[in-house]
């Protein structure tokens, strides 16, 4: 095996090039470094691999990681293990979309464009908005981004976040607010929701936008309607963090008064991945379409008559009309967008009313059993889909090493985030989670308290 063996070159390759450029030697393209700045010794690094032997390798690497494949998973907190049906892969697989980039050039980018338009659609159809962009990078990212909208329609430079918003969520918010001049203040929890008496005290005239996630953080669905009247009686925008797969249940924040809707794809069709890519939803009013930052596909017809597909709304940075720009946004995540798409199209109305329906029921029979146990105890009573938090006698992060023991992957230590919530433990059930698993959980938690 010689020095080039990770590259793809053959000695007669490397000949070739070297004619072409009049050098006898790859050393020789180096001459006019002086022999004092040269690196005269191996790099310390180590030995090579063969193909078979690196394999292993990697695959002793992978062994050291718990998966979720081998442990029974209650961790949610933003990232959520559902059932990707083998469609899905199968169709992002195929290589025209699995190699395809950014379509540059749309006339010759129709089949991509054509799926763009589609997640469009079905982000549309979820979220009861009236015009969609062709994703963004994440939940997070999306969320910051309505931000610049909010203060560019209303030319104020507040917003109002509830504290019952994903904390990495706000996080992103204020970096983003912080590089555009944006003020972020943040609106306390009551019972696990929006509080209403900190909203209205804090909120006036110099407020652009009021950013709520439903269901919230702790799983708990806020009152929508009520929100967005709060919001618009202050001429502020309402923006509405949402959850895809609750949206087979819940009404849609369009329907409630949403001005703009963001949230994280993952859920549809996406794995956990470690925690990414991802990518990041975003549908707003007809109203505030021409805020609306990245890319956005439209239909029309060529001079033939035929349906094409267009790049459309494109006043981005990198574009002609750079200057007027509504966002530093340069990509989506496209091949995730389409995962989201083949897995709401293959799911159906019907698949994603069910899907919601499973995630709701196996969440409250496992909160109606935990709750059951003596040392443990609800921490809200408000309403909520397929997360809930309880409260126990005993240290979040002891609890949790002891059920990874017994192959369980428990919840999310709420105090690490929310000081005032010491000792409390934010759980997540989807349709993954039998009845079987879900009775392990309890039988294992009633043992360590």
């Amino acid at each position: 095996m010689n020095k080039y063996s990770y590259l793809p070159n053959t000695e007669a390759d490397r000949k070739a090039m070297l004619d072409v450029l009049g050098v006898d030697s790859v050393e020789a393209l180096f001459a006019d470094i002086p022999d004092t700045a040269r690196f005269k010794r191996e790099l310390n690094l180590p030995k090579r691999l063969s193909e078979m032997e690196l394999n292993r390798y990697f695959n002793q690497l992978a062994g050291k990681n718990d998966n979720l494949e081998d442990n029974l998973n209650f961790l949610g907190a933003g990232a959520y293990q559902h059932y990707v049906p083998s469609v899905v892969d199968a169709i992002i697989s195929r290589s025209e979309f699995f190699t395809a980039y950014t379509p540059y050039q749309p006339e010759i980018s129709q089949g991509v464009l054509q799926a763009i338009f589609e997640y469009q659609t079905i982000v549309c159809e979820l979220t009861g908005m009236d015009v969609s962009n062709a994703s963004l990078y994440d939940g997070p990212t999306a969320f910051g981004e309505a931000a610049f909208m909010a203060c560019a329609a209303t030319r104020r430079n507040k917003v109002l976040v509830a504290r019952s918003v994903n904390p990495e969520y706000r996080e992103v918010l204020k970096t983003y607010g912080y590089g555009q001049n944006i003020e972020v203040e943040e609106v306390g929890v009551e019972n696990g929701l929006v509080d209403l008496n900190d909203l209205a005290a804090k909120l006036d005239d110099t407020i652009a936008g009021v950013f709520v996630q439903y269901p919230n953080f702790f799983g708990g669905i806020e009152d929508l309607r009520k929100l967005a009247d709060i919001a618009h009686n202050q001429k502020a925008l309402f923006v509405v963090s949402v959850n895809p797969v609750a949206m087979g249940l819940l009404e849609s924040p369009g329907a409630c008064g949403a001005d703009i809707v963001v949230g994280e794809g993952q859920a549809l069709g996406n794995a956990i991945s470690f925690g990414g890519p991802y990518l990041g939803m975003l549908a707003t009013t007809k109203e505030q379409m021409r805020r609306i930052p990245g890319r956005v596909v439209g239909q029309t017809t060529d001079i033939d008559g035929r349906r094409a597909f267009v790049l459309t709304l494109q006043a981005r940075e990198q574009h002609i009309r750079r200057e007027k720009a509504t966002s530093n946004i340069c990509s989506n995540q496209a091949l995730n967008a389409l995962a989201a798409t083949v897995y709401v199209s293959y799911m159906g109305k019907q698949g994603m009313q069910d899907v919601a329906k499973l995630n709701l029921q196996k969440a409250h029979y496992a909160y109606k059993r935990l709750t059951a146990l003596p040392n443990v105890q609800g921490l809200f009573t408000s309403p909520f889909f397929n997360e809930f938090a309880i409260k126990l006698d005993a240290d979040i992060s002891y609890v949790n090493r002891q059920l990874l023991e017994s192959g369980i992957v428990g919840g999310y230590d709420l105090g690490s985030t929310y000081p005032e919530f010491e000792n409390c433990m934010l759980l997540a059930v989807t349709e993954l989670r039998t009845k079987e698993d879900i009775d392990l959980l309890v039988e294992r938690l009633e043992a360590i308290l």
